[in-house]
């Protein structure tokens, strides 16, 4: 065993050698490596702003407490601010922003102000909003997405503490309620 580990350690020195004395530098062909291409910097940059976003809405949250309760104002009240804080702090776009994009879409080959202005009271009038309404329409759908999305993330959990309840090793154990769960413990 020895005599196997000496000889291979003088057959590494003596590649090392002949390596040393006949090969090129590896400095050599990297300075001339191509330059970076405008579409792999434009994707690098993309994916940066996702992560740095996606981290911000982890850190937030991280501190924030959210109760599974969607049947609960409160909570649902709760859920909707903190989703709310992180689409602010990640520059995402709010419901009022997606309608406000479709509707600049659909106007946006509109010649003149007259064109424009019919086109914008067709879409009020056949969705039935008046301006001043607007800001408790605005409300109102943070929540209901907000009760939608708490809904959701509540089957989502019982589904899993259900799978994991059939495991042999939990049956012994009692499932929580999901409105004990603390979602930072899960993050």
């Amino acid at each position: 065993m020895a005599s196997r580990l000496l000889s291979r350690s003088r057959q590494l020195y003596a590649s090392q050698v002949v390596l040393h004395e006949s090969a090129i530098p590896a400095r050599y062909f990297s300075a001339k490596s191509e330059p970076e291409l405008k579409g792999d910097v434009m994707l690098k940059n993309i994916f940066l702003d996702v992560k740095k976003k996606f981290e911000t809405a982890m850190g937030i949250l991280r501190k924030e407490k959210i109760t599974i309760a969607p049947e609960d104002p409160a909570a649902v009240s709760q859920y909707a601010k903190v989703m709310k804080t992180i689409r602010e702090k990640t520059d995402l776009w709010t419901e009022s922003q997606t309608i406000k994009n479709a509707i600049e879409s659909e106007t946006k080959d509109i010649p003149d102000a007259r064109g424009y202005l019919l086109k914008l009271q067709d879409m009020r009038i056949m969705l039935g909003v008046r301006r001043e309404d607007l800001p408790k329409y605005e409300e109102q759908l943070e929540l209901k997405i907000a009760k939608a999305q708490l809904e959701e993330l509540k089957k989502e959990a019982e589904e899993a503490m259900d799978t994991q309840k059939k495991r042999e090793e939990f049956k012994d154990e009692e499932v929580p309620d999901v409105k004990s769960l603390d979602i930072r413990n899960f993050i």
